[in-house]
């Protein structure tokens, strides 16, 4: 009988599904993410329903069919040689259900009990004679099972199915949704077939019959080249992948899964105002990689823009790239955050009818005491200060700051040199910085237009900061480096100069790497673009040994980092990491079935990409939004990212090793991990990179290995062979007839062009983003944007800087209301969700992808390896004889350490691009 069958049960679901299960119920021991979607009540036509009063209570009884009914129907079977199969159905709900969606979810129960809510169709790999397809069995769920102790947000429902002996081993199930709303399907099992239970992933949300006709295909979890799929599923694997490509046509439904291409048309708003009208980035003129197509239809003011969606409302991406439940609340949670630190110091600048600088460092400190500043309290706002007092006694701590790493153990360490060289091996945006090859320095800006490409740092300012030692000495020891943002910002100073509240400079700084195994700054060189009168607008600045040149160094300092935010914003997290990930996404969407054995090794280093980068256009670097108000580049924010874009991006060059080698970071070495030897060894991004890159290296060769041991198996497989050139010709257009591009044709190729995707979706996204907030939370450390340029002598500027140094510097600051913006963002993106899903539960997520056990113990190894790789890296951070990673006051450089938990936590690497 059906209430004694084997049935499935969480025990039975991935560890990584388990523990979501367990955070809604507080009994596991990490955590997990929430699990949501509409609750479904199956039938089946084999079964009996259960009495309506047992449906509408929620059906505490187990038996789901009548005894009788069943004995029966099992006897009928047996006379004719027949199977007995039943089909188990996960599905899992929301956390929080709204009254109406309880009753909506009752009415279902009622209506699936009649007899038609979720039909399931198995498709055999074997071919029916008759059809010249794979030989299909179906029915309707009918009844649900005992839900899982403590796990309300799991339910399980059966389908029972009789089949011929010789219907072969199911390859696919199709599901009808004949409901009124979508449901979310964590996975199917099948009993009842000679090779035991047949698993079915899914993790996908299933449209309503309402919205498509057309039914759901899902695979089991076996791994198929194309060459190799079975006669029976073949029509279905093809199928499959032409409903994820659309017709390029019409505007796109929030339920659908349709992925394609376009441009980023949609960051400005000209209907609004023409103040945010913005070019399109993305063809020749601005060159960019592709976003997913939304298909909205044109403003009226510029045909040729998208017609933008304004927060709350979403933004279109693929269904199942949406944000869980869990993790849109932790967004939303920030999100408030960031109302409450933004709104209200909006309202207190309004009052004061300007936007308030700070004046004092104890301004910056009570963001973190007291919380945000109310401004003056006059008799005219006093209504403003009890609205205040009442925000406070809801929630006081939502109006406050955690103190950032970099001043928890020394409030003073980012006034230090050595603190600001450190940063650049160990901060945020440890990828700017390079080797001095050649002296003098050039630029390579055409000179024309912007001057005389020799820089003013002569070889004799060099040598006096380096007590006499020849330069010719240190190239040749190679211990001169460069952060160097002249040739990326120059082109756009006068543009960024004439916003209000804000000035630039292009700047290059010198570091010298010491014999005690540190790295100084000794020169930055300041540049403003050539006018008639100053055709070689450079301004030279060194430490200087007296108060003035000390107060003048800090300023040049503060604007070389104002550029190095800018562009590590714009163009090294959010070009290099997320923009670039968006194409190889949709292009494994669009051309590998979830059969493919690349797609299933892709598929957890995409996870909530496309969703971040949608919102990222609604709120972040759309026009008007927080990077533009907070960030150097301001409204030309994303044509700079679109300048280095055609000027520096290559994929052949976003490998690390390779990235190191350019930099002149490293040079060539087998014997070192990652084949390379780093110049400066107490490298903290490299050194600990490295050692990611080279277990993810490892893995997936050994994959690849196993996948493809046929000689000529990577030209022949059409899939891979259509994704990649998809990559380069739509996902990259702009840069598609590039000589640089690696070739496809052996497995050392696509060895080397997966490793560089998952290194960048997780190492490398992981180390210049979850430091945004622990360094760049302290204004001073890593002002965003500045709105002075350096008084020059002479000047009534000058003159005031003279008097009041620390005015002037704090001035030059972001507003308050800039800066708590900012900290209120980077908060926000440095903050993991409980849901996240890291790099060391790879071996989780791959354990119900493929039944294979060779590939089950590749991620195994990868597991340990990473565990390795964390005590390494602890261990690392307690060695003094590394001291840009190790020192009094100094935090350690965890940023790559692969595990973490939830919140603000300086380390851990994700899997995927997701915040």
């Amino acid at each position: 009988m059906l209430a004694s069958q084997p049935r499935t049960t969480t025990a039975n679901l991935p560890p990584v599904v388990a523990r979501r299960v367990e955070a809604i119920s507080g009994s596991g021991k990490n955590g997990g993410i929430a699990l949501k979607s509409s609750q479904l009540h199956g039938l089946s036509k084999n079964m009996k329903c259960k009495p309506i009063r047992a449906v509408i209570s929620g059906g505490d009884d187990k038996k789901v069919v009548d005894e009788a009914e069943e004995k029966k129907r099992q006897l009928s079977s047996l006379r004719r040689g027949d199977l007995d199969v039943r089909t188990v159905i996960t599905i899992r709900k929301n956390i929080k259900e709204k009254i109406t969606e309880k009753v909506e979810d009752q009415w279902e129960s009622l209506v699936t009990s009649l007899g038609r809510g979720i039909m399931v169709q198995l498709i055999s790999e074997e071919i029916d004679p008759v059809t010249g397809s794979g030989k299909i069995e179906e029915s309707y769920v009918r009844g649900w099972l005992q839900r899982p102790e403590n796990h309300p947000n799991i339910i399980e429902y059966a389908a029972n199915l009789t089949v011929p002996r010789d219907f072969g081993v199911p390859g696919a199930i199709l599901i009808t949704n004949f409901l009124d709303k979508e449901f979310h399907l964590v996975q199917i099992v099948v009993h009842g077939f000679k090779d035991g239970h047949l698993f079915f992933p899914a993790d996908t949300w299933i449209h309503s019959r309402k919205d498509n006709p057309e039914s759901r295909i899902i695979f089991r979890n076996q791994v198929y080249l194309p060459s190799e799929t079975p006669a029976g599923i073949k029509d279905l694997r093809r199928e499959d992948l032409l409903s994820t490509r659309g017709n390029g046509k019409g505007e796109r439904k929030l339920h659908e899964r349709v992925y394609d291409y376009d441009v980023y048309n949609d960051l400005g708003n000209p209907d609004k105002g023409e103040d945010l009208a913005r070019p399109i980035v993305g063809g020749k003129k601005r060159p960019y990689p592709r976003r997913c197509r939304t298909g909205r239809p044109p403003m009226e003011k510029d045909p040729l823009s998208e017609r933008r969606i304004e927060k709350p409302d979403p933004v279109y991406v693929p269904r199942d790239e949406a944000f869980e439940e869990l993790k849109q609340d932790t967004f939303a949670t920030g999100r408030l955050k960031a109302v409450l630190h933004n709104l209200i110091p909006l309202i207190a600048s309004k009052l004061a009818n300007s936007d308030i600088p700070f004046t004092e460092f104890s301004d910056i400190d009570k963001l973190y005491s007291d919380g945000v500043p109310l401004g003056k309290k006059h008799d005219d706002n006093q209504w403003f200060v009890k609205m205040m007092n009442r925000l406070l006694s809801v929630g006081e701590s939502l109006l406050k700051y955690d103190v950032p790493a970099i001043i928890k153990r020394d409030r003073f360490a980012w006034l230090r040199d050595n603190e600001f060289a450190r940063q650049a091996l160990a901060g945020v945006n440890p990828v700017g910085i390079e080797l001095l090859k050649e002296f003098p320095i050039l630029s390579k800006l055409d000179p024309a237009e912007y001057g005389p490409p020799e820089s003013a740092i002569t070889k004799e300012v060099i040598e006096l900061e380096l007590s006499g030692m020849r330069i010719e000495q240190t190239l040749e020891e190679k211990r001169l480096f460069i952060l160097d943002f002249h040739d990326l910002f120059l082109p756009f100073v006068d543009q960024i100069n004439s916003l209000p509240g804000r000035k630039t400079y292009a700047s290059r700084t010198l570091l010298y790497y010491s014999p005690s195994g540190t790295l100084k700054p000794i020169v930055i060189e300041l540049t403003l673009p050539p006018t008639l009168s100053s055709p070689r607008n450079k301004r030279v600045f060194t430490h200087g040994h007296h108060a003035t040149t000390h107060w003048i160094w800090k300023l040049a300092k503060a604007h070389v980092c104002s550029n190095d935010a800018g562009a590590h914003q714009v163009v090294n997290h959010w070009l290099r990491t997320h923009a670039c990930m968006e194409p190889y996404i949709i292009a494994t969407n669009r051309q590998l079935s979830s059969m493919h054995p690349i797609f299933k090794l892709l598929h957890p280093h995409m996870r909530y990409t496309m969703e971040i980068n949608a919102l990222a256009r609604q709120n972040l670097i759309n026009g008007g939004g927080v990077i533009e108000a907070c960030f150097t580049p301001g409204m030309y924010a994303m044509e700079l990212s679109s300048a280095a874009y055609e000027s520096t991006w290559r994929f052949d060059l976003e490998a690390l090793p390779t990235d190191l080698i350019r930099r002149g970071m490293a040079v060539e070495d087998a014997s070192r991990p990652g084949g390379v030897r780093l110049v400066i060894e107490d490298y903290p991004y490299a050194a600990d990179g490295l050692l990611i890159w080279s277990a993810i290296k490892e893995l997936v060769e050994s994959y690849v290995n196993h996948y493809y041991s046929e000689p000529n198996s990577i030209t022949y497989d059409v899939e891979l062979q259509a994704w990649w050139h998809e990559i380069k010709n739509k996902g990259h257009h702009d840069k598609k007839d590039e000589p640089w591009w690696p070739k496809l044709v052996t497995k050392e190729d696509l060895s080397s062009i997966l490793t560089t995707m998952i290194w960048i979706a997780s190492g490398q996204h992981a180390a210049i983003n979850f430091g945004q907030y622990p360094y760049g939370g302290y204004v001073p450390n890593r002002p965003t944007l500045m709105r002075k340029l350096i008084p020059e002598e002479g000047s009534q500027e000058y003159e005031q800087f003279l008097l009041d140094p620390e005015c002037t510097f704090l001035t030059s600051l972001p507003t308050q209301l800039q800066a708590t913006k900012v900290m209120a963002v980077q908060d926000t993106l440095s903050t993991h969700s409980p849901d996240e899903e890291y790099l060391n539960q790879l071996h989780e997520l791959h354990r119900f992808s493929s039944n294979d056990q060779a590939v089950q113990k590749l991620f195994q190894e990868f597991h340990t390896k990473l565990e390795n790789i964390e005590t390494t890296i602890n261990k690392r951070n307690k060695d003094v004889q590394l001291k840009n990673r190790c020192g009094a006051g100094i935090p350690p450089y965890e940023l790559l350490r692969p595990s973490s938990g939830p919140g603000v936590t300086g380390r851990g690497i994700p899997n995927s691009v997701s915040i």
